[in-house]
């Protein structure tokens, strides 16, 4: 009797940490379907968290338009309604802007009425000044659970995480080290046969102005290690 109430516990506990990992795993499917990349290893999607960040978006903007390519931005309600202005170069470049959040918080750990707030608060920000609606949403830090996906589904959002992190919100990352983190992703998709969903942040989620200089130049040298000619640079709605 005691070792099938140790064998139960064990399997609970298992089950338990399997649930945990899979509220903050990238590429888990658990708690529903989301997006992560496509199966053509040379698609990369350049997307960015936290912003928008005045300097460093808009320096951000002005390199990925000399290299013609296009990429997503997942940005902060609070940020939003800062710096609308910002918001609206992104998108007349024609980069794909999605919710963030109003504040970032871990989603996993909130109530569903915060949850919906978050997402529901992002989405009012990002439409009064976008326009249009908005149909991508990626949680902060990855944190998810049935929840926060259920609420992302009646608002009508798709989740999107990513398969490759520069790690470029660590301290002292130099951009380096960001691009080196960045291709190892890379190389493991190949491998896998998919494409990359690279993932680098324009801001910062404490407050604006957080210093982004070094992964604006790990996004150059990405540019320059897989140039145009050999890869398909897409949006994350390229793979809806």
């Amino acid at each position: 009797m005691i070792a099938a109430l140790a064998a139960v516990g064990a399997a609970a506990g298992l089950a338990a940490g399997g649930v945990a990992y899979a509220s903050v795993a990238p590429q888990s499917q658990l708690f529903g379907r989301t997006i992560v990349a496509g199966r053509d290893a040379n698609e990369f999607a350049l997307t960015y968290d936290d912003g928008p960040n005045d300097p460093w978006t808009s320096h951000l903007l002005d390199l990925l338009a000399r290299h013609d390519v296009h990429a997503t931005f997942f940005l902060i309600g609070q940020f939003v309604r800062q710096r609308p202005d910002l918001v609206r170069e992104i998108q007349a470049a024609g980069h794909l802007i999605g919710n963030h959040t109003v504040t970032h918080p871990w989603l996993a750990v909130q109530g569903s009425r915060r949850i919906r707030e978050e997402l529901a608060g992002c989405n009012a920000a990002l439409e009064d000044v976008l326009g249009e609606p908005v149909r991508f949403f990626r949680p902060p830090h990855g944190s998810r659970r049935p929840a926060v996906m259920r609420a992302a589904r009646e608002l009508g959002l798709t989740a999107t995480m990513w398969n490759a992190m520069g790690y470029d919100w660590r301290v002292n990352m130099r951009a380096e080290k960001i691009a080196a983190h960045l291709e190892r992703g890379i190389a493991r998709n190949r491998r896998r046969g998919r494409g990359s969903n690279l993932l680098l942040h324009d801001g910062g989620h404490l407050a604006m102005g957080a210093d982004r200089s070094q992964s604006v130049e790990a996004t150059r040298m990405i540019l320059d290690r897989h140039p145009v000619a050999r890869i398909r640079y897409v949006k994350v709605d390229a793979w809806a």
